[in-house]
């Protein structure tokens, strides 16, 4: 388990930092991270095994977000049992949004997981509400036509089981593409222009992770099933034994080809500053 350390304070670089940057540093991602239960996980570990540079913010414990992009090559936001329009409990909230809007401007790849994926949605102006029901457990998951082209679900098996644990969905931002879908709730997983990514379901969990959710998100349970909540804490156990490998792998495959592409961008906006340099 990645375990989310206090962050050092970020401080921007100025533009000419940047500019002499070389393309052999590490690459520098922003985490948001909303609850102590849901951490970077096996993302987090991809990350730091390829020598990348985490910087974990808890905006919700009055951690203040950086104002700019500048210092960061990609941002991951990740889940929290808080509804994603609750500004009034969760201030950080606008500041948050006004951050992913300012990645996706500038093309540095973001990484919605959860409450990650419906921030973005709302950041584009969508709507995130209860979908009536609660999915929890490693239900199915359909990558689409679109999403079997994409370069971070290229060639990997059209059905799914990845670990899910929410109440809410959001309404696809205008232009995004919908990459997954399941009948319970349609819009699993999204690209927004080329880099920017939401996942409704929780790809990061590790396997601990995933045998606490029942009881890491119990009022939840408990508000959707009742009595049998825990006949459904029994079956989402015997399904972390039945599908964790897959869904590790699945999560391992999707966040290798990301970091490749915030290698990428970086790479293209260095040379868009050499050459504006030259």
């Amino acid at each position: 388990m990645v375990v989310a350390r206090r962050a050092r304070r970020p401080l921007p670089p100025d533009s000419a930092t940047e500019n002499v940057e070389s393309a052999r540093s590490p690459l520098r991602l922003l985490v948001v991270q909303s609850c102590p239960v849901t951490p970077a996980g096996v993302v987090g570990t991809v990350a730091e095994a390829r020598g990348v540079a985490l910087t974990t913010l808890f905006p919700h414990r009055g951690e203040p977000l950086p104002h700019s992009t500048a210092g960061f090559d990609g941002l991951i936001i990740l889940g929290g049992p808080m509804h994603a329009g609750d500004d009034a409990n969760y201030p950080a909230f606008p500041a948050l949004l006004a951050l992913i809007r300012r990645f996706h401007a500038q093309g540095k790849p973001i990484f919605g997981i959860c409450l990650g994926a419906q921030l973005i949605a709302r950041a584009f102006g969508k709507t995130v509400y209860r979908f009536g029901g609660c999915e929890v457990g490693y239900l199915p998951v359909e990558i689409t036509a679109i999403g079997a082209d994409d370069p971070l679900l290229a060639g990997l098996a059209a059905e799914q089981r990845i670990m899910q644990m929410h109440e809410d969905s959001f309404d696809l931002p205008a232009r995004a593409v919908l990459l997954m879908r399941n009948d319970a709730c349609a819009n699993q997983a999204f690209r927004l222009g080329r880099t920017t990514y939401g996942f409704q379901f929780h790809l990061e969990v590790t396997e601990t992770d995933a045998r606490n959710f029942p009881r890491d998100c119990w009022p939840a349970l408990q508000r959707h099933f009742g009595a049998g909540a825990e006949a459904e804490e029994a079956r989402v156990i015997a399904e972390v034994e039945a599908h964790y490998r897959t869904g590790e792998h699945f999560c391992r495959t999707v966040t290798e080809r990301w970091l490749d592409l915030v290698a990428e961008c970086r790479a293209a906006a260095a040379e868009r500053r050499r050459k504006r340099a030259a």
